[in-house]
């Protein structure tokens, strides 16, 4: 099984090489590694040539924002499994792409998914929130919960079916890709209980108040269109956050 790992990146030279680094020390090796890159004005383009990975598929252009940038991955892309792994985060371990693959055994898997944690910039290894996934239901999902999305990983086929990243979602539309799958009534995601993606904090969707703002606005949008509930569940959906900074390993 082939699985596509796509990283959108722009001017991101302080932290694409231990991104680079992570994917490739993988103990799974049937993977192909897809940075779709803005046309970076840093050294962010040099330290991916410069990268002797033979599985990275690399591409420089100018893009619409991030979700255009991985709709272009995901039409790049060969695997069949589709995932992310953003400019600035890494895998927990060497063996994160290993287990997902195993699950993906069973041909009756969709798609599977697992926890998350945030780590501060400077220093990936000083965890700051712990972000439990769990299991999920329709009702869960009502209710405000919601997976890390860098850590969802899809078959192609699916994508081909449901669509990648609607662009008219500045910030929350990998919200409303995940709703639009898990809202199917025969899609069929399992849950890997460990961590699999370190993030650092600082990503475009809690950069500030007013950005927090905007995304909480979109997500409103969103769970209104896919019928998942309205401003109760976007409440809930924030405040499930709060008890992410008490979970620790």
């Amino acid at each position: 099984m082939k699985i596509s790992v796509i990283t959108a990146c722009f001017n991101s030279e302080h932290t694409i090489a231990p991104t680079l680094q992570s994917v490739s020390s993988q103990s799974y090796q049937n993977y192909e590694h897809l940075i779709i890159d803005g046309n970076s004005s840093d050294q962010t383009i040099a330290l991916i040539e410069k990268c002797k990975n033979p599985r990275i598929i690399f591409r420089s252009e100018r893009d619409d924002g991030i979700y255009d940038a991985l709709n272009k991955g995901i039409q790049y892309s060969t695997g069949d499994v589709i995932g992310f792994l953003h400019a600035d985060d890494v895998f927990d371990s060497k063996d994160t792409l290993k287990k997902i693959a195993e699950v993906f055994l069973d041909p009756q898997i969709d798609a599977v998914y697992g926890d998350l944690v945030y780590v501060r910039q400077d220093n990936i290894n000083k965890i700051v929130r712990y972000w439990r996934a769990g299991g999920y239901s329709k009702l869960n999902i009502s209710r405000g919960w919601m997976l890390p999305h860098p850590t969802f990983y899809v078959r192609r086929t699916l994508y081909k079916e449901y669509g990648g990243f609607n662009k008219n979602y500045r910030i929350s539309a990998d919200y409303d890709s995940i709703l639009r799958f898990l809202t199917t009534g025969s899609f069929n995601a399992a849950y890997i209980p460990e961590v699999l993606v370190r993030m650092r904090l600082g990503g475009i969707s809690n950069r500030s108040f007013s950005t927090i703002f905007r995304k909480s606005l979109e997500d409103l949008r969103i769970a209104r269109a896919n019928e998942v509930g309205g401003l109760g569940t976007v409440l809930l959906k924030n405040l499930s956050k709060i008890k992410q900074f008490w979970k620790h390993y």
